[in-house]
């Protein structure tokens, strides 16, 4: 007599973040945007039919576990759990830890992926406290040094060593960070900005990383257990989707106009010969920005051989789900994708628009 299995797919998702002395002014939004995000994961769980188990880590010179692989569905609020300390930054140590702890889980039965985030708004200073005792980078002599050679090895080489199936990224306070973090072993693609030094900073930050785990959710259905490229946005919208969610826009009531000159949105829209009405212009995302919760979106149709549109475009209200954006305000970056090009409506008369995109005006 023969059984059938249920094959199903697992996503271990790892949340490491700073609570050192320099978060203290963000401890209550914190809580907040990441109680949010937990709440994405579980809604996009459902909807997909994934197990999706989460692991909590906060960090300063010392690393501690407050959740481990939990069902999304069951975790309590990580308020009464997360609490700032006046301590140090162990940044590496605390990446190393949650990669190294993940590693246990055994991947026996059912499609596993692991995708581990980390965010900071400090640099490191103190990876190695337990052994030295003091933050390195005030260690007299070479003896600091050698720590944090040592620490540097250990990232390095548990980022070369990520199976495809695992996915590593960091939210860091700025352009130098990204680079220290790169030399870490995060790939580019996996490193996002976002302003320490505000409140709303914060709540971007989640909100990116929510956005962020509810495409790699997505991705998960077109066969993408891992990616180097996490933070952009419609790296992985299929033909499948495009098709049985939005809505082909018909041919006549709009046209792409190539940009040739970086000049504001209504004098380009006038200057082409037709009129500018707000609301009724998408711009070619080609940069990272900020995308408001009531933006509508669009995505046009790419010869997958030539890279070159189609002139088929697509839109309708679910194309912010399909993308992974979130209702609210949230930063993103354009994803390389051979079949669609996203564009985004612009409610501004001086938008600036980039020389060599496009601009889809709806008639």
């Amino acid at each position: 007599m023969s059984t059938n299995r249920i094959k199903h797919k697992v996503n271990h998702v790892s949340l490491v973040v700073d609570k050192s002395g320099s978060m203290r002014q963000h401890e209550a939004q914190l809580v907040r945007v990441v109680d949010e995000f937990v709440k994405g994961l579980h809604e996009e769980s459902d909807r997909l039919g994934h197990e999706t188990r989460i692991s909590l880590y906060a960090f300063d010179h010392e690393v501690q576990n407050l959740v481990w692989d939990m069902d999304v569905k069951h975790l309590p609020s990580l308020r009464g759990l997360y609490q700032v300390d006046n301590g140090a930054t162990a940044l590496i140590e605390a990446a190393v830890k949650s990669v190294d702890d993940l590693k246990n889980i055994w991947e026996g039965y059912g499609e596993h992926s692991f995708l581990q985030v980390v965010v900071t708004d400090g640099e490191e200073n103190a990876s190695g406290w337990s052994e030295v005792g003091q933050m390195h980078i005030r260690m007299a002599g070479g003896e600091g040094n050698a720590v944090l050679g040592s620490w540097l090895g250990r990232i390095r080489g548990a980022m070369d060593e990520l199976p495809d199936h695992w996915t590593s990224a960091i939210l860091v306070p700025n352009s130098l960070a990204k680079r220290t973090a790169q030399g870490y072993g995060f790939p580019a693609g996996n490193i996002a900005i976002w302003d320490a030094d505000s409140s709303k900073g914060v709540e971007e930050a989640i909100g990116t990383v929510k956005t962020a785990a509810t495409s790699f959710l997505r991705g998960r259905e077109q066969g993408v257990r891992g990616t180097r490229n996490l933070f952009a946005m419609g790296k992985e919208l299929s033909t499948a989707e495009v098709n049985a969610n939005l809505d082909a826009l018909d041919t006549g009531k709009y046209i792409l106009i190539p940009v040739d000159e970086q000049m504001p949105i209504r004098d380009f829209v006038t200057r082409a010969g037709h009129t500018y009405t707000t609301g009724r212009a998408f711009y070619e995302l080609s940069k990272r920005e900020k995308i408001q919760g009531n933006k509508q979106l669009a995505v046009a149709e790419k010869d997958p051989a030539t890279g070159r549109m189609t002139g088929r475009v697509f839109s309708g209200p679910a194309a912010r789900r399909l993308l992974g954006l979130p209702v609210s305000e949230v930063t993103v970056k354009p994803g390389e994708n051979p079949a669609y090009t996203v564009f985004v409506q612009s409610t501004s008369v001086n938008r600036k628009l980039v020389s060599g995109t496009k601009l889809l005006v709806l008639l």
